[in-house]
């Protein structure tokens, strides 16, 4: 399959040599060069912005990494971090196992790499979170090795030029991108290529609305001549996508403080701080009772407000309940948090949590079906 899709374009005048050449020469006119990881791009800071990356746009992740690096600079600092401090500075950038794993990653190179980021492929991929291209990433960017990378974005543009039908992610594709992938990663300037392939599929061979008249690669890319460009890669076969509910209870103490339940390492929202949930409204008078001793001075429903998941969709009821409860009196230990938004711990949040209690605070306001 790969033979007859390079011959094919050759007939459209591209190649797998020529096509590094082609995007080097735009990227130095219009290729990102002044990204925050791409000065002094060691591995540990080339890795952090590449876990940042997976499912994060560029502008998101610009805010999130240099708060992360000032409070991280090394290695070994972000290992010897409490999972709660490293959580607290990834909160709002979702999909929590990034945070999670890097944090073990910081741990296993200390004590089995003497506090030194792998530099080979092998090393790299056995760590967790860190997959093919991720490590391919890493290696081309922070250590100038050939190493070849097939990100969405690196995908969108391989399979456009070469004309790969269907998901770009079926085994067969998969195989096909990927040799198509090594075949086109140069054997020098690999660093500037690697990002080059990324800021096209960013900024040009975007998803949709691809930009194809200013695109380098428009005279050779097999979709665009075909006019198989918004049918190219094809979406991801859609699955129903199901919903589940739940009731957050929001107890709130004398002194004004928030009750948190922190939720188990593994799993939605592992290792965050959250509120307390319950599968009905209908059971907070008796939790309350049970839990602090006493039924709730007052209750008060807000309205409904729902959370996209990769693969589900949460809809929540967070009802407020004041309680005569003090501080330290009840829920004491690792596993609750007394939160006081006057003065908040430094502890991972889960998103629509940390928006409720800005609303809590008067800082936010929240409506009746809104996406937290």
């Amino acid at each position: 399959m790969l033979a007859i899709l390079v011959r094919w374009n050759r007939r459209v005048n591209v190649n797998t040599e020529n096509l590094s050449g082609l995007l080097l020469g735009w990227w130095a006119e219009n290729g990102r060069h002044d990204l925050p990881w791409q000065r002094n791009p060691t591995g540990y800071r080339v890795w952090v912005a590449e876990i940042m990356l997976q499912q994060t746009q560029v502008a998101t992740v610009e805010r999130y990494y240099n708060r992360f690096m000032q409070s991280f600079p090394d290695i070994t600092t972000l290992a010897a971090a409490s999972q709660d401090n490293v959580l607290h500075h990834w909160s709002g950038l979702g999909y929590y196992s990034r945070a999670r794993n890097m944090h073990k990653v910081a741990q296993t190179v200390v004590a089995r790499h003497d506090s030194e980021f792998p530099d080979d492929l092998e090393s790299l991929i056995e760590l967790p979170g860190i997959g093919r291209s991720t490590a391919g990433a890493i290696l081309a960017l922070a250590f100038r090795q050939r190493q070849p990378i097939l990100d969405g974005n690196a995908k969108r543009v391989l399979a456009r030029v070469f004309a790969v039908e269907g998901w770009s992610g079926s085994t067969a594709n998969m195989k096909c991108l990927w040799e198509l992938a090594e075949k086109c990663t140069p054997e020098r300037r690999v660093d500037n290529y690697t990002q080059a392939i990324m800021d096209m599929g960013a900024t040009l061979c975007t998803r949709s609305r691809p930009l194809c008249t200013a695109c380098p690669l428009a005279g050779c890319c097999a979709a665009y001549a075909q006019g198989l460009v918004a049918e190219i890669p094809a979406p991801k076969p859609k699955k129903t996508r199901p919903r589940r509910s739940t009731t957050l209870v929001m107890a709130i103490n004398s002194a004004g403080e928030l009750l948190l339940e922190k939720r188990p390492p593994s799993g939605i929202w592992g290792g965050l701080w959250s509120f307390p949930e319950l599968d009905s409204s209908d059971v907070i008078t008796d939790w309350c009772t049970q839990t602090f001793g006493a039924p709730p001075t007052i209750q008060r429903t807000w309205p409904d407000v729902s959370h996209s998941f990769s693969h589900f969709d949460l809809d929540m009821t967070p009802v407020e309940v004041a309680i005569e409860a003090q501080p330290g009196q009840v829920m004491e230990g690792d596993r609750w948090l007394w939160y006081n938004t006057r003065s908040p711990a430094t502890v991972g949040l889960a998103s629509p949590v940390a928006k409720i209690i800005n609303a809590v605070g008067g800082e936010q306001e929240i409506k009746s079906g809104d996406q937290l």
